[in-house]
């Protein structure tokens, strides 16, 4: 038995959903076809010089696109914005650009979700393979908050969540 395959992937996906993320809608443009998926493996990777780093499945409908792309944009989502994740978790392209959700293109052309609690938009300035995932590397271009106060809308352990009290240190 590999040592892929000796790890039982159910135990595997149940683990990883302990690590509680926020959700993210990623898009791109390439040559002027809007895109987008929800995507919640997203982080910063560096302050110096600002870089971002996005998981890609390669399974994903939109996984070409990002392929295809020289830039794409993160749409931190408010915990009001559920039904964006859900909408742009569909497989295969939405049947509007970007699902009739308005948006503005970014400097980099990317679209950046009129609502969404932040954004970042980054130049791709490297791609690698991570098993069954694209890995890609994005310099920050440009960034932005709403400044709503509103609090960011959660994954934990398969499930949409909000954030409870603040933990005192």
């Amino acid at each position: 038995m590999s040592r892929e395959t000796a790890l039982d992937q159910r135990l595997f996906r149940d683990v990883a959903g302990c690590f509680a993320t926020g959700v993210t809608v990623a898009t791109l443009n390439v040559d002027g076809e809007f895109r987008g998926m929800t995507a919640n493996a997203f982080t910063s990777l560096s302050l110096d010089p600002p870089l971002v780093l996005l998981c890609v499945a390669r399974t994903a409908s939109a996984h070409d696109f990002f392929e295809r792309a020289d830039a794409f944009g993160v749409n931190i989502l408010a915990e009001d914005q559920r039904p964006l994740s859900v909408l742009f978790a569909a497989h295969g392209p939405l049947e509007q650009p970007m699902g009739g959700v308005p948006f503005r293109e970014g400097e980099l052309g990317s679209p950046l979700l009129e609502g969404a609690l932040a954004f970042v938009e980054a130049r791709i300035v490297e791609r690698y393979q991570g098993g069954d995932h694209t890995i890609l590397v994005g310099e920050v271009v440009d960034l932005g908050y709403s400044g709503s106060g509103k609090a960011p809308l959660l994954f934990f352990s398969g499930r949409y969540r909000h954030m409870g009290d603040e933990v005192e240190a």
